[in-house]
């Protein structure tokens, strides 16, 4: 076990030295145009299917596929210290989220473990008490298709009406303040609240 998270942690080490130099995989999604269509292994849990409205049938799904007018993407590794440091304000996020009536079912948030697997996931899942789906891939293969090369990093996608896969924010780093993120997320997307 001790090789394993020394070999993950070097492997994290190495894609944020590889940031800086560009990449023969891609670009991370650019804000105006459309997400790409990855195919993402469909949660085990019962509850996180539910929540992102993805049929317990299905192999694998797409951000897509998410029953939401808006999804955040939260690309973190459980070995980077800023994704550690900020799932807590994200955890609030998504709270101020399922609280807010005008909002819960409206904007859905899942994280992509690159380079952790399904236990390293679940680890960071229990660790810092992260109350949203999180997809492992620990072969980096969301990593190559994605094109993102820090973490975190968050991706806006609308979903809603004819906008179908429209990213319309796209970040590397994290956030302090949820609500200020919040707001910015419900500007950007065009989200009407009622109150």
């Amino acid at each position: 076990m001790y090789s394993r998270t020394v070999f993950r942690y070097l492997s994290i080490l190495l894609i944020a030295a590889l940031s800086s130099v560009s990449s023969v995989h891609g670009m991370p999604p650019v804000v105006g145009k459309s997400m790409p269509a990855f195919k993402l292994p469909v949660p085990r849990s019962r509850v996180e299917r539910e929540y992102l409205g993805i049929s317990p049938n299905r192999k694998s799904f797409t951000v897509q596929d998410i029953k939401a007018e808006v999804v955040i993407v939260e690309i973190f590794s459980m070995y980077c210290p800023h994704c550690q440091r900020h799932a807590p304000v994200v955890n609030k996020l998504y709270e101020a989220i399922e609280k807010d009536p005008d909002l819960k079912g409206r904007i859905k948030i899942i994280g992509i473990g690159i380079g952790n697997s399904a236990y390293e996931v679940n680890f960071f899942r229990k660790k810092y008490k992260i109350p949203f789906p999180l997809i492992p891939d620990a072969e980096f293969k969301l990593y190559k298709e994605i094109g993102v090369k820090r973490t975190p990093y968050f991706i806006g996608v609308k979903l809603g009406g004819d906008s179908k896969g429209f990213v319309f924010y796209s970040k590397p780093g994290g956030f302090d303040n949820y609500r200020d993120f919040l707001k910015l997320i419900i500007r950007l997307s065009g989200v009407k609240k009622d109150s």
